[in-house]
């Protein structure tokens, strides 16, 4: 057997292509736990819940994410400053991150849409007086509703606001309307995503890899980041965007990103896809 630390290369990163069966579940579980003994941190997201036991074993925490869960993330949180970030840039990174998920959300923006969408968030956030002044940003953040309320007075935005409304006062409502109500405090965390509707779960991935990013920046340390089952993100380009800017970064904040997936043409077909194993030591 040869050992080696993944940390040692050129990234941490490794993309890992198998057909249903072939193993590629345990394999990862069982780097995930040999680098948690070596005092790595480990955050998986699972769409099967198949970490689930091996996080319980190692008194790690399991995070249910679903319209029925008690467990909420306001995508609107601003991460906290890091050395070298200002006001702007962070209140800029985070309106951009937003568009991504809302376009998400919505299935796509026209780019009248795209326009009105940057300039009201930026409203939204001065509703709750946070602007590009650092010192604002320890103010509450706002919600999804605040947005809609804004949207709601804007010509141009009609459109929009229906398709938003599923999430505030629909089907969807409550799960990205409430306060973020946890805290990444446990060395070994599964965030679960079986609970949540088809249609939803490109969207729940979006937003869990926003809120880990943000606390990955937080704090450098060595942590692995495993996306099983990648290709739902892959699906859609604003998600796939996200995902390989991830994988880009990972290297400057000591974190190791990998992809798992069985569909390999889904990464193939995607430029961004391409570039994720491009930009993977392993």
């Amino acid at each position: 057997m040869i050992l080696f630390d993944r940390f040692d290369l050129e990234n941490a990163n490794e993309v890992i292509f198998a057909r249903s069966g072939a193993g590629k579940s345990y394999a990862v579980k069982l780097e995930a736990l040999r680098y948690y003994m070596l005092d790595t941190d480990v955050i998986v997201i699972d769409p099967e819940n198949e970490y689930r036991t091996l996080s319980e074993s190692v008194g790690g925490s399991f995070i249910n994410l679903s319209l029925n869960s008690d467990k909420r993330i306001n995508p609107f949180d601003l991460p906290k400053a890091t050395p070298g970030d200002t006001g702007d840039s962070i209140l800029r990174s985070n309106i951009s991150m937003l568009e991504g998920l809302l376009g998400l959300m919505v299935g796509g923006l026209s780019p009248d849409e795209s326009g009105i969408l940057d300039k009201e968030l930026y409203e939204t956030y001065a509703l709750k007086d946070i602007t590009a002044d650092i010192n604002t940003h320890q103010n509450q953040p706002p919600l999804l509703t605040d947005l809609l309320t804004v949207l709601t007075n804007i010509t141009g935005a009609e459109s929009m606001v229906k398709r938003l409304q599923k999430y505030t006062e629909g089907t969807f409502a409550g799960l990205f309307t409430q306060p973020t109500n946890f805290e990444l405090d446990n060395r070994f965390i599964v965030f679960s995503i079986r609970d949540l509707e088809e249609t939803l779960r490109p969207i729940g991935m979006y937003l869990i890899l926003t809120y880990i990013w943000n606390k990955i920046r937080n704090e450098l340390k060595r942590r692995i980041l495993i996306l099983d089952e990648a290709w739902i993100m892959m699906q859609f380009e604003d998600s796939a965007r996200f995902v390989h800017a991830m994988v880009k970064r990972a290297r400057k904040y000591y974190l190791g990103v990998s992809v798992i997936t069985q569909d390999v043409e889904d990464f193939l077909s995607s430029q961004y896809g391409r570039s994720v194993i491009n930009n993977a030591a392993m």
